[in-house]
């Protein structure tokens, strides 16, 4: 566990990164017992999402040890300042930022940041990111991170996009080491109907792929 309080240890058990956007914090409070009971272990809170610093900050206070809690959406330096004050235990960014970058890096706090050609990973890796997030992964499919792999194999790769339970396998066998998932992990109807048991079920598919 570093500075920052973000275990590795439980991100390696099950390296999944629940994406959280437009929310509501009510909603999000019902969720939060449910994602840990599934035993999925980190989860990003996307700073564009409404009271985006209070829900980092609640969810941080109460699920100390049990999960890694993150800001998403982190595009600035003041979005980062934002994020840490409100008790982030990670950074993840949609596009590359190379003070974002520098700033958590000279602060020990894990950050993910978003890069799209191999040129961007590999800056983005040079500047001391601890895993790059390839986004979107949508239209471009685990292929894309197979060949980029190839090359670049000591760089930790989190595609973002288009991951559902279906191709969790097919990432991770192309060389993922993580995964970002956003509307396929929160079922939108299921949130909708407050059916807290058939989202843990739901989570469970997720985290039990790492688990077997």
């Amino acid at each position: 566990m570093n500075r920052s309080g973000f275990s590795w240890d439980a991100f390696h058990r099950v390296p999944v990164v629940g994406i959280i956007r437009g929310l509501t914090f009510d909603e999000i409070k019902e969720i939060l017992p449910v994602y840990v009971s599934s035993g999925l272990t980190t989860i990003e809170i996307t700073m564009n999402t409404i009271a985006a610093k209070e829900i980092i900050s609640y969810a941080a206070a109460n699920y100390s040890g049990r999960l890694n809690v993150g800001a998403g959406t982190v595009c600035d330096e003041r979005g980062l300042e934002d994020a840490l004050s409100a008790g982030a235990q990670f950074i993840v960014t949609p596009i590359l930022n190379d003070a974002v970058i520098k700033s958590c890096v000279d602060q020990n706090v894990p950050i993910f940041p978003g890069a799209y050609t191999p040129t961007e990973i590999y800056r983005a890796w040079e500047l001391g990111a601890s895993m790059v997030k390839v986004y979107p992964a949508t239209s471009l499919g685990s292929g894309y991170i197979k060949d980029v792999k190839a090359p670049l194999n000591h760089i930790k790769l989190m595609p973002t996009g288009g991951i559902h339970k279906d191709n969790i396998a097919e990432f991770m066998q192309a060389g993922a080491d993580g995964l970002g998932v956003g509307s396929q992990l929160f079922d939108k109807k299921l949130i909708k109907d407050k059916d807290w048991s058939g989202l843990e079920e739901h989570f469970r598919t997720f985290a039990e792929y790492f688990k077997s």
